[in-house]
């Protein structure tokens, strides 16, 4: 006698196709093609969870950058000099206050200038 251990071949191909549920045509209908699809999709979801990182913090540079310029300083003269002055801000905040905060943006800004001002000549030959 043949053994197909049927109970458990429906519920993962049930699981499957359940899983493509929103899929267009046969991927949502059919064993096959949902895998291939579910496959896909699972694929493409792991990679951009990754890059969605990335992203935002590009974004949350460009904002920034466009704040500092605004002030008349770049963006890697104002982290170094936040570096300098001790200020522990991310990026996301750091966005976040240039796009909301315009007077709380400005005052981190005077601290980076002053940081900058007040660093060791001796630490800006070395980096030259």
């Amino acid at each position: 006698m043949r053994v197909t251990n049927a109970v458990a071949s429906r519920r993962r191909r049930k699981r499957m196709i359940n899983a493509a549920k929103g899929f267009r045509g046969r991927r949502s209908k059919l064993y096959r093609y949902a895998s291939d699809a579910v496959d896909h999709a699972r694929v493409y979801a792991y990679r951009d969870r990754k890059t969605k990182k990335r992203n935002f913090r590009l974004l949350w540079q460009i904002r920034i950058n466009a704040a500092t310029r605004a002030a008349g300083l770049t963006y890697s003269r104002f982290i170094e000099g936040l570096k300098a002055a001790k200020v522990g801000l991310d990026r996301k905040a750091l966005a976040d206050l240039a796009a909301t905060d315009a007077a709380a943006f400005t005052h981190l800004i005077e601290a980076a200038k002053a940081a900058l001002k007040n660093k060791p000549a001796a630490t800006l030959l070395k980096a030259a």
